[in-house]
């Protein structure tokens, strides 16, 4: 182990631009081993590009890598692996018509030589003393995002690299598989490794994290220990730059026609699903990750048909309401997969913009593409997506960048009824504040099915709450019914309120 005061990596003046954007400006970053260093930042500070140098998916314009004390140059990702650097990206690195154990295996030195059963024995076993639960041999397209993530940390895990990288490791988590993964990098931690920890949870940083480095508009403005941070606004402040508190006021707001009613729903893993929703009212779906809820937002979407029971949305049959196309009553829904599902990743934002808009601006065959981009430009300003450039492509910004501007898309379709999935995974405190706000304005006009695996997020939104376990719903309930609040633990995990 190096001795405390020589670092294991260090990123000495890195500097780094995608065309007009400069990502890092000059970034010095010692990283220790046996320590566990937050970098916190808001979305777009350079994060996720930065620590992308590290582990070889980037080359940096200028500055350079020390490991060691010695100079050292990744040219590809598979160089910084042989050198003990490995990372979890926010956007999963996985091939979808592959089994878990086999994805776990992929690249893996000596994988090609072990048997299906052999890579399915020692996934299983990794996963359960790591207290990832996961089937080795579901195929990851099957998977929730948060199995999705189980899987990304597993490759990791196995890899045993000596740095170990994790980008947002806990938004798909639920609290307790976030306590288990902190364990777990503890434990690594006091092996000699050396952890770095990309989060915008405050309070898990100050819980986790040995030291802290702070990121503005790509340079590093702060950093400090850990244990001299005293509370979760002085650390807000210093990321952002000003007074922040995760706080809003929910004004009552009168209920008005229904926009969905879901009446004995049966289809695949879903059982006899009832709920009902208001325009003017948000209703909260909670559940650890895999218990229904993407089946569930896929036939509400118009993605599955139902083959049991009935769905009507704005009070027509399912089939009717997807059968046409209608210019008001609109359904807008905010993916999980912002990358994947939600934009095309090598279109601009103009044309991302354009997916679901693109009728607004069309007289008969023609599109009217400046009154497009302007609208476009509008958005970006208005929610803060950075860069403020409406030519970049949608791969090349951060995730919570791409959320603000899917959000952006969607409310200015002006919907009556919006299925939000996960709205505020990944977004810094400051960009959630204004995620929340967003959607309190918009259930003034709309009824909203809010799916989160946040439940702080869930309680400070919700006018109501659903709780979903094993395809059913175990129990639908007022928000501020502190009796039922305090057994959504306990529903989640199939227990019956009764």
């Amino acid at each position: 182990m190096n001795p405390p005061h020589h670092p294991l990596i260090r990123l000495d003046g890195i500097s780094k631009s995608f065309g007009p954007v400069q990502a890092n400006k000059n970034i010095t970053l010692d990283i220790h081993a046996g320590k566990i260093k937050a970098l916190l930042g808001e979305n777009g500070a350079g994060k996720s590009t930065l620590m992308s140098i590290l582990a070889g998916r980037y080359q940096p314009d200028s500055g350079r890598i020390q490991v060691d004390g010695r100079p050292t140059v990744f040219p590809s990702a598979s160089a910084a692996i042989r050198a003990g650097v490995g990372m979890v990206y926010q956007h999963f690195m996985l091939v979808e018509a592959m089994s878990v154990a086999e994805n776990v295996f992929l690249g893996q030195e000596g994988g090609f030589w072990l048997r299906p059963a052999r890579m399915a024995e020692r996934v299983a076993e990794l996963a359960r003393t790591c207290h990832l639960d996961i089937d080795p041999a579901a195929r990851v397209a099957d998977l929730s995002m948060g199995e999705k993530q189980r899987v990304e940390i597993l490759k990791l895990l196995l890899r045993q690299s000596r740095v170990l990288i994790f980008d947002e490791p806990t938004a798909v988590l639920t609290p307790q598989e976030a306590d288990q993964l902190f364990s777990a990098m503890r434990r690594m931690a006091d092996q000699g490794k050396a952890i770095v920890f990309i989060s915008h949870k405050l309070q898990e940083v100050m819980d986790i994290s040995d030291d802290i480095a702070i990121l503005r508009r790509g340079e590093i403005v702060d950093t400090m220990p850990a244990g001299d941070v005293t509370s979760k606004t002085e650390l807000a402040r210093r990321m952002v730059g000003r007074d922040v508190v995760l706080q809003v006021e929910k004004d009552p707001v009168k209920t008005g026609r229904t926009v969905l009613d879901i009446r004995a729903l049966e289809t695949g893993p879903l059982k006899d699903i009832s709920i009902q929703l208001r325009r003017g009212e948000i209703l909260g779906l909670v559940g650890v990750a895999g218990n229904g809820q993407k089946p569930l937002v896929e036939t509400i979407c118009g993605l599955s048909p139902p083959t049991g029971g009935t769905v009507e949305i704005m009070e027509k049959p399912w089939e009717d309401f997807f059968s046409r196309y209608a210019s008001r009553d609109t359904l807008s829904y905010i993916p999980e997969d912002r990358l994947g599902l939600a934009t095309c990743p090598g279109l601009d934002l103009r044309d991302n913009f354009l997916l679901t808009t693109c009728r607004a601006f069309c007289r008969g065959p023609w599109l009217n593409a400046r009154q497009a981009e302007g609208k476009a430009k509008d958005l970006v300003a208005e929610y803060g997506v950075r860069p403020l450039n409406v030519c970049v492509l949608a791969r090349q910004l951060s995730g919570g960048n791409l959320q603000k501007m899917v959000l952006g898309r969607e409310f200015y379709r002006k919907p009556r009824l919006i299925v939000a999935e996960q709205p505020t995974q990944g977004l810094d405190i400051a960009a959630t504040e204004e995620v929340w706000q967003h959607l309190l304005r918009a259930r003034e006009k709309a009824g909203i099915l809010l799916v989160t695996g946040d439940l702080s997020e869930a309680l400070a939104l919700s006018d109501r709450i659903a709780v979903m376990f094993d395809g059913r719903i175990m129990d639908v309930f007022d928000a501020n019914d502190t009796r039922k609040v305090e057994q959504i633990g306990v529903m989640m995990a199939g227990i019956s309120p009764e």
